[in-house]
């Protein structure tokens, strides 16, 4: 069989028909409205919240975006975690620290020499790991992250020292 045999009734159209896919936007709606939503299960209200995630979108730090928010860093991280980005200021390692902490495995002064942390810092960690984001957020604020061009690995290693 030749080419020419299989190229055999092939046409060739100027024009083909578009196919996508469907889109909803939702942009229309502020952040803090989107955010409005999950107000009894955020550390600080939906407008200091849109704020902290304003701010950490645009590069700032945990601390810059809880200072632009008007609240603790440790609230701003909380709210950050609770709408899906990664501020754990342990790593691997230390999570399983934390975790063997809130098994009770380890004391905390233990845990903390382990997982080489601040008591403030620690506590975050347990937050973190005693507390999933919340179903839906990190749709509510997607937008506002990757208008800022950020992906869904920025904020995965955060910077010496972490969150305060």
């Amino acid at each position: 069989m030749g080419l020419s045999e299989i190229a055999a009734g092939i046409e060739v159209t100027a024009e083909q028909e578009r196919r996508g896919v469907a889109t909803v936007d939702d942009t229309d709606a502020t952040l803090e409205e989107r955010l409005s939503e999950f107000a009894g299960e955020l550390p600080c209200s939906p407008a200091e919240a849109a704020v902290a995630v304003e701010r950490y979108a645009a590069g700032g730090s945990v601390g810059a975006a809880a200072e632009a928010a008007g609240v603790p860093a440790v609230t701003a991280a909380k709210a950050l975690h609770l709408l899906g980005e990664s501020v754990s200021p342990v790593g691997p390692v230390g999570r399983e620290v934390v975790r063997d902490w809130v098994a009770g495995e380890l004391p905390r002064s233990e845990a903390e020499e382990l997982a080489r942390v601040s008591g403030p810092e620690f506590a975050l960690a347990a937050y973190i790991e005693t507390h999933e984001p919340l179903d839906g957020a990190r749709a509510a604020v997607e937008g506002a992250l990757m208008r800022e061009g950020r992906d869904g690995l920025d904020g995965a290693v955060g910077a010496a020292g972490g969150p305060r």
